[in-house]
């Protein structure tokens, strides 16, 4: 590499884990172990498929941060953002880099996904993870990304919501539960919160550049009001959850994490404001998926 391409491109160790996107990993941990929660209420928890459902889920959460970043910094829709420096949009890494390396994380992804189908005997499963890489990677990438369309939180709450935690039961159960069930609705809500939030944040931006999500749709006051919603839907949960194991309640005090998030965003804070509601809300859902987990375990 000549020295006129490391100048061009001054992109760190540092800013790859940054363009990684930390806050948003809590999006990938909790599923499984919401997941892995729901097989031990079933006692059939399997700790080697819950590692190669982690792997699987942590590769695709980095690579569609990768893909995002990539797609959006080629169609110049990250050029006034109030987030992050982006690798793409910022001119900090070559866009071809920053594509490969999210197509390489999906093929972490494919590689486990595919030991975790076969360990499972499912290998149908496999059909699933191939849709979610394509999930992945269309959320922003090829000619009509259905995240400029309004989708994108449907599809997270989808692909980390129900996938990933009813995947992760069933590839350690052989069957999906109601309580398996109960625990994706909430992650999958609050995985999706984090989405919202953070397209909150680039209202302003993305309607200057005509990508429509969702949050552009419904406005900020109806924004705000969802996010809310979507934070809250896993108190109803836990309870419905107690019915199978009561010591559940304890997951309860995911809520004191979520409350700074939701007084955040309904006190109307705008741009780099917003940005530490993404990982309030992720440490809220990550302390709920671990304190449901282990009551599930502990009684069953």
């Amino acid at each position: 590499m000549s020295d006129m391409s490391v100048s061009k491109y001054p992109a760190t160790a540092q800013d790859w884990l940054q363009g990684a996107r930390p806050h948003t990993w809590a999006n990938a941990f909790a599923p499984v172990l919401a997941g892995t929660g729901a097989a031990a209420a079933a006692d059939s928890a399997h700790l080697g498929r819950a590692f190669l459902a982690l792997v699987v889920a942590w590769s695709l959460i980095i690579g569609v941060n990768y893909a995002n970043d990539y797609s959006d910094g080629v169609r110049g829709t990250d050029d006034d953002r109030s987030g992050p420096q982006r690798l793409t949009g910022g001119g900090l890494a070559k866009p071809a880099h920053v594509k490969m390396a999210a197509f390489g994380c999906f093929a972490v992804a494919a590689v486990f996904g595919i030991a975790l189908s076969l360990a499972a005997n499912a290998a149908w499963f496999i059909l699933i993870g191939a849709l979610c890489i394509a999930g992945a990677w269309f959320y922003t990438g090829g000619s009509k990304p259905y995240g400029y369309r309004g989708f994108g939180e449907i599809a997270v709450f989808i692909f980390f919501g129900l996938v990933a935690v009813l995947g992760t039961e069933f590839t350690q159960a052989g069957r999906i539960t109601l309580t398996g069930l109960a625990l994706a609705v909430g992650i999958g809500a609050m995985s999706a919160g984090v989405n919202l939030a953070n397209n909150i944040r680039d209202i302003p931006s993305d309607s200057a550049t005509g990508k429509i999500t969702l949050a552009v749709r419904l406005g900020d006051k109806n924004s705000r009001n969802l996010f809310t919603g979507l934070l809250l839907i896993p108190v109803l949960l836990t309870v419905a959850i107690a019915f199978d194991s009561w010591l559940a309640l304890i997951a309860l005090a995911y809520f004191p994490l979520a409350l700074p998030a939701v007084r955040t965003v309904n006190r109307g804070a705008q741009g780099r404001d917003l940005i530490p509601v993404l990982g309030m809300t992720g440490r809220a859902m990550l302390v709920w998926s671990i304190l449901s987990t282990i009551a599930l375990a502990v009684v069953h």
